[in-house]
């Protein structure tokens, strides 16, 4: 199981929740599994969240595999000047 938690943004979409756990192989299904479960919540990830897994944060990360166990942290994307 993959333990997903949310930032204090993305749990407007979640109910409340901070953390959740899901049946994911990859982040892009990982998306879409919670999507599915918490419907509006993948657009927002896919465009404005930066993706950690097991603490490291991914570059490009829509087309990692996850391994089993894996730890993801969303966080929001920050833009400098």
């Amino acid at each position: 199981m993959i333990r997903v938690h949310f930032g204090q943004a993305l749990r407007d979409l979640t109910g409340g929740q901070a953390n959740v756990e899901v049946e994911a192989s990859t982040v892009r299904e990982l998306f879409r599994t919670l999507d599915t479960r918490f419907p509006g919540i993948g657009e927002r990830l896919e465009h404005g969240t930066s993706v950690a897994v097991n603490g490291e944060i991914i570059a490009d990360a829509i087309f990692e595999s996850l391994p089993a166990d894996a730890e993801v942290h969303f966080l929001p994307t920050l833009a400098g000047g």
